[in-house]
């Protein structure tokens, strides 16, 4: 039986305000099992999941054949019933079904109810993302974005787009992705963080959030050549106050996903509970030098100038119950748009957001330096010409105030949230030095 969809369905999140009632739902099979004399059809439609129950004595034999018979995973149906109550099930709800229409076949589903491997799924992720995990997933990623927006909107912050193809990096870096721009060359934005300081120079606070891309061959489970960032910049502000903007809209995330995705968190295996300690502020802050004294203490070999990698960062994470501020890196270690610390001038004015439980660091933040003669040397010091970087420098020429900004990765934030072994699971398409399909 082949249907049409009709346009007066309801949804499966709509299921609590139609018990009891007779109704219609677009929907996919996910599973099956039958007796004799009942079907148990797993459902899904997009909103969320729950099971149709088809009973042999209260349908017609054609559909009753029809359902044990002819439809397979992920086969599109029109199906009708009546909403019952069901404490026992996870979604609280199903559906008792009187008739079904299949709307598009599905046979030989390359992803079946078994183990399968990360390569095979990535491979079909066009098709995975409609599993339960994948699905849980994009819908707190989907959150969250939402989320951010909302916060910053409270904070007097504007939305401010950074174009995606520049004529430079950033931060001066080599691991670029270029491509041809007419009769000349141009990149892929590895940042939006210039574009930003210029972005509040004239509107005092401002946030991008999009894509951006590093030629990085890097291999670990924190990185991606394509992943999303959000960051904010804030004119007549000191490093202290983004520090506590930051722990602020962390928190605002976590409390958001709390209120609003309990369901998805337990999908991907996040109790609520374990989230909640880490709404509570202020986040603890251990300067460099002291985090140079615990990382020697705990036994690992670090001197003052290193830069810290996933050891390092894991131990002093697993040090709090939350997640933790590293102040004011060497200079030689950050980037050149940073400021001297008065206290140390081998140090610069910044700060790194750790996540506990291993995942490291979710967010790079410092104070700008706005001293037009110090940013004009550290350009010509890095070797970043005056005709790529002439208009950055002209922020500090023409008004310059104090401001501070940080950046925070999306998959990486997302991926401790959601306890994920890999970034790649909180981006619906990955991109990796390995993949650029599907």
């Amino acid at each position: 039986m082949m249907g049409d969809l009709k346009m007066d369905q309801i949804t499966i999140s709509q299921a609590k305000d139609y018990v009891g009632k007779e109704v219609q739902l677009g929907v996919w099979l996910t599973d099956k099992r039958s007796s004799g004399k009942i079907a148990f059809l797993q459902l899904r439609d997009g909103t969320g999941f729950f099971q149709g129950i088809l009973k042999k004595n209260q349908v017609s034999e054609e559909v009753f054949e029809l359902a044990r018979h002819d439809i397979h995973l992920e086969t599109s149906m029109v199906v009708t019933g009546t909403i019952d109550e069901d404490k026992r099930s996870k979604s609280g709800y199903e559906i008792q079904l009187s008739d079904i229409k299949i709307v598009g076949k599905s046979d030989d589903y390359p992803i079946g109810n078994k183990e399968h491997g990360i390569e095979f799924l990535l491979d079909h992720r066009h098709l995975w993302l409609r599993s339960r995990k994948p699905w849980a997933l994009m819908r707190i990623r989907s959150r969250v974005k939402l989320a951010t927006m909302e916060f910053f909107d409270k904070h007097g912050f504007t939305q401010f787009d950074a174009p995606i193809l520049t004529s430079s990096a950033p931060e001066g870096t080599t691991d670029l992705f270029d491509v041809k721009y007419f009769d000349t060359d141009a990149f892929l934005s590895q940042s939006g963080q210039l574009y930003g300081e210029a972005g509040c120079m004239a509107l005092r606070r401002i946030y991008t959030m999009g894509p951006t891309f590093r030629a990085e061959k890097s291999k670990t489970r924190r990185h991606m050549t394509e992943f999303w960032m959000i960051e904010p910049e804030m004119a007549w502000c000191h490093e202290e106050e983004s520090e506590q903007i930051q722990e602020q809209y962390v928190a605002y995330l976590i409390q958001d996903l709390i209120d609003h995705c309990a369901k998805e968190l337990e999908m991907v295996g996040r109790s609520v509970e374990s989230l909640k300690p880490f709404t509570e502020l202020p986040y603890p802050r251990v300067t460099y030098k002291k985090a140079i004294e615990m990382l020697q203490k705990g036994g690992l070999d670090v001197q003052y100038g290193d830069d810290f990698g996933s050891p390092e960062e894991t131990f002093l994470a697993d040090q709090f119950k939350k997640p933790v501020f590293i102040k004011n890196y060497p200079r030689e270690i950050k980037a050149f748009y940073m400021p001297t610390d008065p206290e140390d001038d081998r140090q610069v004015i910044c700060a790194d957001l750790l996540a506990p439980e291993g995942y490291g660091e979710i967010i790079g933040g410092s104070e700008r330096s706005y001293d037009y003669e110090y940013i004009t040397n550290k350009l010509e010091e890095n070797g970043l010409s005056k005709k790529d970087y002439g208009w950055y420098d002209d922020l500090r020429k023409y008004g310059s105030v104090p401001h501070s900004g940080f950046g925070m990765g999306l998959e990486r934030f997302l991926a401790w949230v959601t306890l994920q072994d890999h970034i790649r699971q909180n981006i619906p398409f990955p991109r990796m030095i390995n993949r650029l399909r599907p």
